[in-house]
């Protein structure tokens, strides 16, 4: 079935997330109050709130988006090539910028959009980042009312699952098993938050970010049987 799908209809991305303040004590007390009730059942008696703060951006009410990165196929005369793109800086400006790209290019009934694990992170993620932000949800994003076959997302963990829904496995580790390049030979998920707050380094970020969007195609690219993508085919835009 994966095999039926054009790969010139799905948008493939990654988002990268940090804590909405750089430290613990930015945040006013009622938001640190709110911290410590949203955290207590992960950090139980181990960490203080204010030692549990890096982790912050894993959670839509306590973090932001600093980059979307997106990559998309177009294939002509059996010639293909992988573009992409990432939308970064001021976390209203990048969701206005990454909504308008889904409401102009990516908005029609057979357009899919593609990540890892992204239903349980980064499309919620967007979702409510937008809404807190008090903008409108594309329509690939707005899920209300739809039933499970209607929703336009491929999730490479759920297909990776096979119906296993109690399995998780990394995309470091996925891409390993699958004999793919790995995207974490810089930095990883943890190291997010310090290299930008404290190195100031957003461009390292958005090449880490770029990294995953091109192991998640070339995910698709192994379940559905083909060749990976080369480096001359990858281009940025």
């Amino acid at each position: 079935m994966l095999r039926k799908i054009n790969l010139e209809h799905i948008l493939f991305l990654d988002i990268e997330t940090v804590p909405e303040e750089k430290s613990f004590k930015d945040l006013s007390e009622e938001r640190q109050k709110l911290w410590e009730e949203k955290t207590i059942y992960k950090r139980k008696d181990e960490f203080t709130p204010e030692e549990y703060y890096d982790h912050a951006g894993i959670w839509a009410e306590f973090g932001k988006i600093i980059c979307i990165s997106v990559g998309f196929f177009k294939i002509k005369e059996e010639r293909r090539s992988f573009r992409m793109t990432t939308f970064s800086g001021e976390e209203e400006k990048l969701l206005k910028d990454f909504s308008n790209l889904l409401e102009t290019h990516f908005y029609k009934p057979h357009h899919l959009l593609c990540a890892h694990n992204g239903k349980e992170f980064d499309f919620p993620y967007i979702s409510r980042r937008l809404l807190i932000h008090n903008l409108p949800l594309p329509a690939k994003l707005d899920l209300f009312g739809k039933k499970p076959w209607e929703v336009p997302h491929l999730d490479t963990l759920e297909l990776w699952k096979f119906g296993d829904y109690k399995h998780y496995t990394s995309l470091n580790l996925l891409t390993n098993v699958l004999g793919i390049a790995s995207p974490k030979d810089d930095i990883g998920g943890s190291q997010v938050r310090d290299v930008f707050y404290i190195d100031l380094g957003i461009a390292r970020i958005v090449t880490y970010c770029e990294k995953d969007v091109v192991a998640i195609a070339q995910v698709i690219l192994k379940l559905r049987q083909e060749e990976l993508l080369i480096d001359a085919e990858i281009i940025s835009v």
